[in-house]
C-alpha cells in the first residue's frame, strides 16, 4: 500500500491480522527495491492520483509494472467502483483478485449527477453565459423551464449510485425508469419505480427526458448510446454521463449535440482523459464538462479503506471478499 495508507492504516491491519506473521510494505519502497514478492496490495486514490487510464504517470506504470511482475499476489483492492483499467484486467488474467470500493462514493455520485440535472433542467449554463456578458434577459417565452414532475429520467445502471439518484429524482417528481442488467420479477425496487433490461432499453427511449448513464463499463454497455439510441430521444432530452466516457459514442453525441436534437449534457467522463483541448465538448453553451470529479468528497478516502479492512478480514478468515468483479 501507498506510505500515508500504511502509516494510517498499519496498526489497524495489524488488528485484522492477529498473531499471523505478515510484512505492510510501502508502494514507493517495493518499486526502489524490486520486490515482487507482495500477496495483497491496497491501491488508493493517491497511488492513481492524477493519471487517468488512457494518460498513465511514470510512477504509476512502474508501480503497475510491479504488480505485473509479481507471480505470488493473490489480490487487489482499488480505490474505485469500476476496475476497467487494463492493469486490473491483466491482472485478472493472471488469476488475481480484483475488488472494488463500489459504493463508498455513491452518495457523491448521485448528487453531483443531480446537481447536473438541476443546472441543465434551470438553464444555468445559459444564465451563467448571459452573467459573464452582464445581459439581464427574463426566463420567458421559450426560454421558460419545463417543470420536473412528470418528467422521465431513465437511469442506466441500478447499482449504488443508480439507486441513490432514483430516490433523490422520484423526491422531486420525476418517473424513474431503471435499466438493468437482467430483470428480476422479486426485486424490490421503490414504487413507482419501472424496470426494464438493457435489450429493453429501446422502448424506453422515446419517453426519456434524461438519459443518466451509472452503468460499469463492460462489452455490453461499450458504445451502448450510438446515434441511434441518441436519435431516438425526443427532441431536446438530455443526456448524463457519470458512469465510463466509453459508454457513449462521442461523435454522434457530438453530433447530436450541434444539430440541436439533444438539449444538453452533463459530462464527467470521456471517451479519453483528459479530454482533448480541441473537442468541441468544451465550448459548447448547453454541454457542462467537469474532469472525471463526480466521485471526489473528503469522506471517500476513510469509506475506502473500511471497505479494504473488512475485505481484508475476511480473506484472513477464508471467506469470500466482496465487490469482487468477474
Amino acid at each position: 500500500m501507498s506510505a500515508p495508507s500504511l502509516a494510517q492504516l498499519g496498526s489497524a491491519v495489524a488488528e485484522v491480522m492477529g498473531a499471523h506473521p505478515f510484512e505492510l510494505l510501502a508502494l514507493n519502497e517495493a518499486v526502489a527495491s524490486q520486490r515482487t514478492d507482495a500477496d495483497v496490495a491496497f491501491i488508493s486514490r493517491e497511488v492513481t492520483g492524477t493519471s487517468t487510464k488512457h494518460e498513465i504517470h511514470p510512477a504509476l506504470q512502474q508501480v503497475y509494472d510491479l504488480l505485473r511482475q509479481s507471480p505470488g499476489l493473490k489480490w487487489v483492492h482499488i480505490h474505485s467502483a469500476g476496475a476497467d483499467r487494463q492493469i486490473y484486467q491483466d491482472l485478472m488474467t493472471q488469476g488475481v483478485q480484483i475488488s472494488t470500493s463500489s459504493g463508498a462514493n455513491a452518495q457523491v455520485v448521485a448528487t453531483v449527477a443531480l446537481a447536473g440535472l438541476l443546472a441543465l433542467a434551470r438553464k444555468f449554463p445559459m444564465l451563467w453565459a448571459e452573467q459573464q456578458a452582464r445581459q439581464w434577459i427574463p426566463l420567458m417565452g421559450q426560454r421558460m423551464p419545463r417543470d420536473l414532475p412528470g418528467q422521465t429520467a431513465t437511469i442506466v445502471g441500478w447499482g449504488p449510485i443508480g439507486q441513490k439518484l432514483g430516490s433523490l429524482l422520484q423526491a422531486l417528481g420525476l418517473k424513474v425508469v431503471a435499466v438493468r442488467q437482467k430483470i428480476d420479477p422479486s426485486a424490490q425496487l421503490p414504487d413507482g419505480v419501472e424496470q426494464v433490461s438493457f435489450e429493453g432499453l429501446p422502448s424506453a427511449l422515446p419517453r426519456t427526458d434524461w438519459l443518466i448513464l451509472a452503468c460499469p463499463l463492460t462489452t455490453k454497455t461499450r458504445q451502448l448510446v450510438n446515434a441511434r439510441v441518441l436519435a431516438a430521444l425526443p427532441a431536446g432530452a438530455h443526456l448524463i454521463n457519470v458512469a465510463r466516457g466509453e459508454v457513449v459514442d462521442q461523435d454522434a453525441l457530438v453530433l447530436a449535440l450541434q444539430s440541436g436534437h439533444l438539449g444538453g449534457a452533463f459530462l464527467d467522463v470521456f471517451a479519453h482523459e483528459p479530454l482533448p483541448f480541441d473537442s468541441p465538448l468544451w465550448s459548447m453553451p448547453q454541454v457542462m464538462v467537469t474532469p472525471h470529479a463526480a466521485g471526489h468528497s473528503d469522506g471517500n478516502e476513510a469509506r475506502v479503506s473500511q471497505m479494504f479492512l473488512d475485505n481484508l478480514r475476511c480473506w484472513h478468515q477464508g471467506q469470500a471478499l466482496r465487490n469482487t468483479v468477474g
